[in-house]
């Protein structure tokens, strides 16, 4: 139980609030220690898992882009293009998301969105902007909700999406699990058996959005003036 003190190590430094890189750090060193390894062979495997898994750092390269096109106008660009289509509300622009995440993150293209990538400057703005335009100046609480709910969109679209996809490490893992309990199927009938729950998934949070809809129509009714004559 003592190659466990790094997991220990790691709670009460985040729950301190001390630097992540220096508790991650303290806590392999210490796991390393605990295990039986020297210095040396702790350091040795650090610098391996850092070779081989090098490129996930690639990912941080686009969030300065990300925030360059922000500070350029991105989202202006997004509320005034989606403020040209009368018939937008940001249940309906997120449905139009959630379709289209769903069916990318089937074909394997679970990379093409996300939320520093799309969510942040793209979707949120553009489904703010649409019930901006229907229903007025919104307060910052359903400003919140509806980014909450842009988030929400592509985690579910992708998260049930991708198991059509037959190469994802979901099927190979679900495959692999149902294989060490005796039971044999083949990644495609995995995927085949996705379909169902991503159609499922895809039906149920499109109700949740149009209800999202509703709620905010009746919530800000613009009130009919009556004639002064």
């Amino acid at each position: 139980m003592l190659v466990l003190i790094g997991v220990a190590i790691v709670v009460i430094g985040f729950a301190l609030r001390f630097n992540a890189l220096l508790v991650v750090t303290v806590a392999g060193l210490a796991t390393g220690l605990a295990g039986g390894m020297d210095l040396v062979g702790i350091i040795s495997a650090i610098g391996k898992a850092f070779t081989e898994n090098r490129y996930m750092g690639l990912i941080w390269l686009t969030l300065p882009v990300i925030a360059l096109l922000e500070r350029n106008g991105l989202k202006e660009q997004a509320r005034q293009m989606i403020g040209r289509v009368r018939a937008a509300t940001a249940g309906r622009v997120l449905m139009l998301y959630f379709v289209i995440r769903q069916v990318t993150a089937a074909l394997g293209l679970t990379s093409l969105g996300g939320h520093a990538q799309m969510v942040r400057p793209l979707i949120a703005p553009m489904a703010e902007a649409a019930a901006a335009n229907r229903h007025g100046e919104l307060p910052d609480a359903e400003r919140q909700q509806i980014r909450a709910n842009a988030s929400a969109v592509d985690n579910i679209a992708v998260f049930f999406g991708e198991d059509i996809f037959i190469a994802i490490q979901s099927i190979l893992l679900i495959k692999g699990f149902l294989e060490q309990n005796g039971i044999i199927v083949e990644p495609l009938q995995v995927s085949v058996w996705a379909i169902p729950t991503a159609i499922a998934a895809l039906l149920i949070h499109c109700t949740r959005l149009s209800l999202f809809d509703r709620r905010l129509a009746r919530t800000f009714a613009m009130p009919v003036k009556k004639d002064a004559r």
